[in-house]
């Protein structure tokens, strides 16, 4: 229940569209839209808590995820295998991650994440600026994915690999509640090296199990008792923007709008680091 919340005329009208605009941008991606949830959850609601603002956006990243992955199992883009490898690692450190931002005061928890969106948004500019190093010629592939009206991917994913990175992107997808696509995406693209499309649908798959034993921890522990409404509104968006996202795909130019949100997250991240300390 939200009750030190009060739903005026204005949320019911700009959390949907919030919703919209995150999932749209987020599925885009292919990295949740919990790294731009979060920011602007901290701002339009500066007296909730920690635990109370990364709970709303793990809601929403959830749905986010769920309705993304949907529409990428009928296409045929996701790597089912490397999925469950990532999740096997992903899903306990989830727990802990939950644990863990328990502990956090509201400043602390905007410094940390201020540093990770800025780390983040140097990863995104990258990203936009360069051609991703594909290529399995050290290796024999073992993996190989038939879009349903796309290519056929055939590469080489080291389990090894992939069952270290997953603890590390459950863990921060539930301490901030971001999702962890921020983490898995680049992995799986610059490490595993994944076909980028099969990377993006791979981590919106990985984030629903990573997503659900974060929210449910939080549940359990009694650290998610407010937020739900909010969380209601703003995934009612979400359901609409996760589909017009995965539409956008495969038609716009995804180097520009990086861009353009690298900018952007690195703006946030600095305002998060100098309202924390």
């Amino acid at each position: 229940m939200d009750t030190t919340f009060h739903l005026t005329f204005w949320y019911i009208l700009l959390l949907p569209l919030l919703g919209v605009g995150v999932s749209t941008l987020g599925t885009l991606l292919g990295l949740g839209g919990g790294f731009i949830l979060l920011p602007a959850l901290l701002l339009l609601f500066p007296e909730a808590s920690s635990s109370t603002i990364s709970g709303i956006s793990l809601t929403v990243v959830l749905i986010i995820a769920t309705s993304a992955t949907i529409s990428n199992f009928r296409a045929r883009r996701i790597d089912v295998k490397t999925a469950v490898l990532l999740a096997v690692g992903s899903v306990p450190a989830g727990v802990a991650g939950a644990v863990a931002a328990n502990t956090v005061s509201r400043s602390g928890f905007e410094v940390l994440f201020g540093v990770m969106v800025l780390l983040a948004s140097v990863y995104v500019l990258w990203r936009s600026t360069r051609t991703v190093p594909f290529h399995t010629d050290a290796h024999d592939a073992n993996r190989e994915i038939h879009e349903r009206k796309g290519p056929v991917h055939k590469f080489y994913v080291n389990w090894l690999l992939a069952a270290v990175i997953g603890p590390l992107g459950g863990f921060l997808s539930a301490f901030f509640g971001i999702g962890g696509g921020i983490i898995h995406v680049p992995a799986m693209t610059f490490i595993l090296k994944m076909p980028p499309r099969v990377a993006s649908a791979t981590s919106l798959y990985v984030i629903i199990p990573t997503a659900a034993a974060g929210l449910l921890t939080r549940i359990l522990t009694g650290e998610y008792v407010e937020g739900w409404r909010r969380a209601g509104i703003l995934g009612l968006g979400a359901l609409i923007g996760a589909q017009v996202g995965i539409y956008l795909s495969t038609r716009l130019n995804q180097r520009v709008i990086m861009a353009i949100l690298a900018v952007a997250m690195a703006l946030v991240g600095a305002r998060q680091i100098l309202v924390g300390i």
